[in-house]
């Protein structure tokens, strides 16, 4: 077996200081005394990736990703550990970045390629593939200070896969740009593995994760807490985002339901912003989102069944509430919802101190990326609608997609061509 990267042991730490002039105390301590506190970004990571293996790394921020990325590309040296490169690497770790804001796009390509390796004459035999992949015009010989996001991910992509690397590292890249050229991406990268080159992979797209990748690793807490197949790895990661992965045992513990007598909610990721309003005759007191498992998750696959749940405590006798839900982009635009009344949900009479539990089952068919649950109590007294509590923007919901069509929504298209016999 071939490798393209050898990491061995490696670990990260920091020290943090509560402000800067314990540091010179430090420095000149005559008793050696310590003034910071020790930070360990990575405690001790070990893998390889083979030539030709697209590897997907998956965690939650500040999980040790970025930094593990910048050791692998000589960016960062390690504290102890050491990497093995078997190759020419090509990286793009966030974005923009090795872009000077004060040159030109064209300076900039030239500054990237001076910097990966390359001389003037092999950048300038390279440069029409890089601008027609880019695809700015004009914008090119502008400072890329003016640039939009947009446009700064075309260029820095386009800079990156066009230098012929033998290892291309992608973090988190390709969340910035429009969907067309997104896809434009992912078509270069599968072109990129199917011709042997090495990929290593960092995104919040879990859908991508497993479409593209052969393998993926769980980074948590400066850890591997997990590696192998990629839909299980995204598996696993779901279950860090709400808190039920542990691992400190060999084997993943069977976490997926939910401990007795602990709520729905506190499994969920919580928006600090969401808000909460209404007379609270009626009172949301928990919910969450089940995926076609039926087990507890802020992450949902698309085209598959998930269920959101929310139980309801009322306060005072009301008659005919409606109970709502619906599903926002961070955006605030509005992508799909529904009520008791549109499904023609006869609620009756609910009598004070009564407690409601209601279930909302469908597919998700919404694309791949990140939403906004909303959740509502309300009712009709006479002609006005009454809000008895509603939570707006209260958590976050992850679609993870395989397939992305266009839009926002997927019609689960079927495809019939032949070839005609004339």
């Amino acid at each position: 077996m071939e490798l393209a990267i050898d990491v061995r042991n490696v670990k990260k730490s920091y020290k943090l200081y509560d402000k800067p002039s314990l540091r010179v105390k430090e420095a000149l301590s005559l008793t050696g005394k310590k003034y910071h506190k020790e930070f360990k970004a990575l405690r001790d990571i070990t893998f390889q990736v083979k030539k030709g293996e697209m590897l997907g790394i998956i965690g939650k921020n500040g999980a040790g990703k970025s930094t593990l990325l910048k050791i692998i590309t000589g960016v960062l040296t390690p504290t102890s550990g050491e990497v093995k490169i078997n190759g020419k690497i090509s990286a793009l770790l966030e974005l923009g970045a090795g872009f000077n804001p004060e040159y030109t796009g064209i300076e900039n390509i030239y500054l990237n390629g001076s910097m990966i390796g390359f001389t003037k004459e092999e950048m300038d035999a390279k440069l029409d593939d890089i601008l027609t992949f880019a695809d700015i015009g004009e914008f090119v010989y502008q400072r890329v200070k003016t640039y939009s996001s947009g446009m700064f991910a075309r260029l820095a992509f386009a800079v990156a896969i066009n230098v012929n690397p033998d290892i291309l590292i992608v973090d988190e890249a390709l969340s910035v740009g429009d969907v067309f050229f997104q896809a434009k991406c992912y078509k270069k990268l599968e072109d990129l593995k199917n011709s042997g080159k090495t990929i290593l992979f960092v995104t919040h797209d879990m859908g991508s994760v497993i479409r593209y990748c052969n393998r993926a690793i769980l980074i948590n807490d400066g850890v591997i807490a997990a590696e192998g197949a990629p839909d299980k790895i995204v598996d696993l990661y779901k279950k860090v985002l709400v808190g039920q992965f542990d691992r400190k045992s060999e084997e993943i513990e069977d976490n997926k339901k939910v401990q007795d007598g602990k709520d729905w909610k506190s499994y969920m990721l919580m928006n600090p912003n969401g808000q909460v309003y209404g007379d609270q005759r009626a009172e949301i007191v928990d919910f969450g989102i089940f995926d076609e498992k039926g087990e507890i998750s802020n992450t949902v696959r698309k085209m598959k069944n998930f269920t959101i749940k929310m139980k309801v405590h009322f306060n005072e006798t009301i008659e005919n509430p409606i109970f709502a839900f619906s599903i926002k982009t961070t955006k605030g635009t509005e992508v799909t919802g529904t009520n008791t009344i549109i499904e023609e949900i006869d609620t009756g009479t609910v009598r004070a101190g009564e407690e409601i539990e209601i279930e909302f089952n469908q597919i998700m068919r919404i694309q791949g990326g990140q939403y906004l649950l909303n959740l509502g109590c309300t009712g009709y007294e006479g002609d006005n609608l009454v809000v008895y509590n509603r939570l707006y923007d209260i958590c976050c919901i992850s679609v993870i997609s395989e397939k992305t069509t266009v839009g926002f929504f997927d019609m689960d298209t079927t495809v019939k061509y032949q070839k005609s016999n004339k």
